[in-house]
């Protein structure tokens, strides 16, 4: 007579030609120990090294620089403080923006050629 455990749980049986892959731990590793240097070096290390060259143009932000910030405005800077830059963005008109906000430093003369 069959159980009503042996009709829903089949039963295991063991086999010796079942057995899982025979080989060293570092062999069934490797692939992702391949897939973490592949992550590293594609995403993480530029991500890496474009937010310290980032931060070094940020420090390097001086008066007189030309600078376009992450919102699209084009200015030359006037004061740098600490946190904070003023930048000139037509005559007489000055805005004070984070430093954060500038995405690149133009060459000088980029604004009047525009």
């Amino acid at each position: 007579m069959i159980s009503i455990s042996e009709l829903f749980i089949g039963n295991a049986y063991a086999d010796g030609a079942a057995a899982g892959p025979q080989g060293s731990d570092i062999m069934q590793f490797l692939p992702l120990i391949g897939l973490v240097a592949v992550f590293y070096f594609l995403i993480l290390r530029p991500q890496q090294k474009r937010a310290k060259e980032q931060k070094a143009m940020i420090e390097a932000l001086q008066k007189g620089d030309e600078v376009a910030t992450m919102g699209g405005i084009l200015g030359k800077v006037t004061k740098v403080s600490e946190d904070n830059i003023a930048i000139e963005i037509a005559d007489n008109v000055v805005v004070q923006v984070q430093k954060a906000a500038v995405q690149n430093v133009l060459p000088k003369g980029t604004i009047k050629s525009l």
